[in-house]
């Protein structure tokens, strides 16, 4: 199998969110990076884009650096794909009233992440007054 780049990652994780013509039980894992390229392509423009949509915000914020815009706010944001690697991107959104940052084109800007998932003991405390 061989190395696909985090955007190859997106698309293919874009591609089985949506049922897209092929069988991702075992042939996604096989194809390579310029098949998943392929299917893109041919894959029609409008589902693609909700398909997008629904994604670009992230599983979870990763707090990195980002790019900036005067006219979006925008935040560091991932997801983990079914490979089990993590994919990062930025996410854009703000505008104002006739802002369009869903337009952005995100996906092409991907990159891989490295992930490290600790469990941690957290104390949380809750008080409730018994006396005035």
């Amino acid at each position: 199998m061989s190395t696909l780049t985090a955007t190859q990652k997106l698309m293919r994780h874009i591609l089985q969110e949506t049922n897209a013509s092929i069988s991702w039980d075992e042939e996604a894992h096989s194809l390579t990076g310029e098949d998943i390229e392929n299917e893109w392509r041919n894959y029609q423009e409008d589902d693609r884009f909700d398909s997008m949509y629904n994604i670009r915000e992230g599983e979870v914020e990763t707090e990195l650096p980002c790019p900036y815009s005067r006219h979006y706010e925008s935040k560091s944001v991932a997801a983990k794909m079914d490979d089990g690697s993590w994919v990062g991107w930025t996410y854009w959104y703000g505008g104002g009233k006739h802002g369009n940052p869903e337009e952005i084109e995100w996906i092409y800007d991907a990159y891989d992440l490295e992930c490290v998932e600790e469990e941690k003991l957290v104390v949380v405390r809750t008080f409730t007054r018994t006396s005035h």
